[in-house]
């Protein structure tokens, strides 16, 4: 079975027959035990280190459909290598433009990307707010008080009539959102204030760092669908960057990122000793990274039980069904409705 894999290390990467060949190596020039891996157990790779590659291999992973995923030393996703669209089909291209370029087809798919993320939001702060209900303090009030104002704009979303106003709504529920992360960490980690290129503290560093995993994880998804990543509707479709993986990260982020997050700090995964501030901001330190992305591919793997299919699927699997959902509301068949948790 195809599972990602992690390079934390510098090194270089090869072909040998159809196995792909990594060998670390330090700031010195000096090789390390050599790791191999079998092609047809690799999915995705993701590249924390520098990588030394060439075209043959770039090829070799383009004929097997793995995609690379490449962040720099302060855990920023700098872009991705991705093998040729294999299932792009002619119609769902058209169709897909059609609901870009329609003001009115655009803003109901773009609206329904703000529900889901909206709606999961609020099932994460109800059930922090569930948890310090036995304890009447400013943590319980700070988060009963996001829940009203999440649902109050939640209300406003079927009101947006463009984009503009519903990224607005949407500024609004992140913003609210991220006031309450304080409350729910507690006294170890604290955010002050949302801070991304660079992220001034610890906990901006976990949010960006788990974003951009969501958001890679989003894309590998999407390729293997009939959904072009360049055509989006929520964010502007843009240069160089495939934005239809934005906006389904959108719904799932407050599920795999912020829940991720949260239980790590809590269980004293994460400590501030974790971390050290430089002039680029602040990064984790190359442990650390290793448990957060061990614990969000672990979640990737999770299983629930879907009460529509009857059966456990892994959170994974819940992305993928988001893409064919999205296929079948822009070819007419089914109107699409976002993912929304329910435990």
């Amino acid at each position: 079975m195809k599972q990602p894999k992690y390079l934390f290390n510098p090194g270089r990467m090869s072909r040998q027959d159809n196995t792909l060949k990594f060998t670390p190596v330090d700031e010195e020039g000096r090789e390390g035990q050599p790791r191999f891996l079998p092609i047809e157990q690799v999915g995705d790779l993701y590249v924390f280190g520098s990588l030394d590659a060439n075209s043959a291999l770039y090829n070799f992973l383009g004929q097997e459909g793995i995609a690379v995923h490449f962040f720099n030393y302060y855990e920023h996703y700098t872009g991705s290598f991705m093998p040729r669209e294999y299932l792009l089909a002619g119609k769902m291209q058209v169709d897909q433009t059609k609901h870009y370029l329609s003001a009115k087809k655009r803003i109901e798919i773009a609206r329904r990307f703000v529900e889901g993320a909206a709606n999961n939001i609020l099932r994460v702060l109800k059930y922090y707010e569930n948890r310090t209900r036995s304890t009447v303090d400013c943590a319980d009030a700070t988060l009963s008080e996001a829940v009203l104002t999440v649902e109050r704009l939640l209300a406003a979303v079927p009101l947006a009539t463009d984009i503009p106003m519903l990224m607005g709504i949407e500024g609004n529920i992140r913003q609210t959102y991220y006031d309450t992360f304080d409350a729910i960490v507690g006294a170890t980690f604290c955010l002050e204030g949302r801070s991304k290129r660079p992220p001034k503290n610890e906990l901006n560093a976990l949010i960006s760092f788990g974003n951009m995993l969501c958001y890679t994880a989003c894309l590998s998804t999407i390729y293997h669908t009939q959904l072009n990543p360049t055509i989006s509707f929520l964010h502007e479709p843009g240069a160089r960057r495939y934005s239809l993986a934005l906006d389904i990260a959108e719904v799932f982020k407050p599920i795999l990122v912020d829940r991720l997050i949260f239980r790590m700090i809590n269980k004293r995964q994460l400590q501030p000793s974790d971390f050290r501030v430089e002039i680029g901001g602040c990064v984790m330190r190359e442990a650390a990274r290793k448990r957060f992305v061990q614990g969000f591919d672990e979640q990737l793997k999770e299983t629930i039980k879907h009460r529509v299919l009857g059966r456990s699927v892994s959170y994974r699997h819940l992305i993928k069904l988001e893409c064919y959902k999205l296929q079948k509301h822009l070819l007419g068949v089914e109107e699409y409705r976002p993912f929304k948790a329910w435990w």
